[in-house]
């Protein structure tokens, strides 16, 4: 009887063990926020980053196994020195040479966003990547083909046990991985945010200038430090695709035509093309299109209309002046940080 006592005791002191061991290392979460940025909206009590976790995340961003051909990964629309959108394409190319209606959006910053893709069509990073891999025209796979083919392998079985407690490979495990990975990609380093934490930056004349400028201007819908309020507007930019009406296509609410997630303006000099359909194709033309070219429409925002004039009122001086504040928000640091590049990964896409 002792000795059975002693050995029910033993198993439940074992598994009690090895549940805290699981749970202790999951949740020993390595996300930092910048000191100059606000507290994050991302719930990590649910999913909090570790180092194998998001490494694990690293090597799915990269693997073109997510894909139904075996050559598209979630970095080929999201190139990290382009800050994680895709240079070269006025929209997004995807599996077999689709093309899809819109513009990359940059992979950053994303523990402050409070809703997912330029339509707000997922409400959750973690689900987020279900829309890509599932999309016809951007990766054309499905999460069971995904697990199928990364279940046999080794390497994988063993970084999903490492980070989640569990070999067997799972949807949730899947996404809480990627979701981990994109959460550690984090652009703070740039002049602004060195000038806002006091570490031995200062702008120039023109930059300080320029600030004044864009804090009159821009600041409205693009607030510092992210620099958007992850809102959606109608920035009067003329209508390319008839059967692209942003949020209108997810909400169906007439108020929503045309309206489109503000994007920030971090890192500019890495992401043309340049809004939602990738139209404007150079730095330079960004401003000018906000003076000069905005198009009036039922839900044009209400902040690019001044005394019934649509548009911002600036001089050219003052237009160079925000144009060199808005390069203080470039941060090379970001676009070249190894622990966010492409892992060697066993498996290539030209092999099949």
């Amino acid at each position: 009887m002792r000795i059975k006592t002693f050995i029910i005791s033993s198993f439940v002191v074992i598994v009690l063990y090895a549940f805290t061991n699981i749970t202790t290392h999951q949740s020993k979460s390595i996300f930092k926020p910048p000191s100059n940025f606000p507290e994050p909206v991302y719930n990590f009590e649910q999913n909090p980053v570790t180092k194998a976790g998001f490494e694990l995340g690293r090597y799915l961003f990269y693997d073109t196994r997510l894909s139904g051909n075996y050559k598209i990964s979630c970095g080929f629309c999201h190139i990290q020195s382009d800050a994680f959108t895709q240079h070269g394409h006025i929209v997004s190319h995807g599996i077999n040479n689709r093309t899809g209606i819109r513009n990359a959006p940059p992979v950053m910053n994303l523990a402050w966003a409070t809703s997912f893709m330029l339509d707000g069509r997922a409400a959750t990073l973690d689900e987020q990547p279900l829309i890509p891999i599932t999309d016809h025209v951007e990766m054309d796979c499905s999460i069971d083909t995904i697990i199928e083919r990364l279940q046999p392998d080794k390497v994988y079985r063993s970084m999903f046990k490492k980070a989640f407690g569990s070999s067997i490979i799972t949807e949730q495990n899947i996404l809480k991985a990627l979701s981990q990975f994109m959460l550690l990609c984090i652009s703070a380093n740039s002049k602004y945010d060195k000038v806002m934490r006091n570490e031995g930056e200062t702008f120039t004349a023109d930059e300080a200038a320029g600030y004044e400028v864009f804090k009159r201007t821009c600041n409205g819908c693009h607030k510092e430090p992210l620099f958007t309020d992850y809102s959606f507007r109608s920035n009067g930019f003329n209508i390319v695709s008839a059967e692209d009406k942003g949020a209108f296509n997810i909400t169906q609410d007439s108020a929503d035509i045309y309206k489109f997630k503000v994007p920030s303006l971090r890192n500019l000099v890495y992401t043309a093309p340049y809004m939602h359909n990738g139209q404007l194709y150079q730095f330079k033309s960004i401003i000018p299109q906000y003076r000069f070219y905005v198009e009036n429409n039922p839900n044009l925002d209400t902040l690019l209309v001044h005394e019934g004039k649509r548009g911002f009122d600036m001089t050219d001086k003052e237009a160079e002046q925000l144009e060199a504040f808005l390069q203080t928000l470039n941060d090379s640091s970001f676009v070249n940080n190894p622990a966010l590049s492409e892992p060697d990964i066993q498996y290539k896409a030209d092999i099949f």
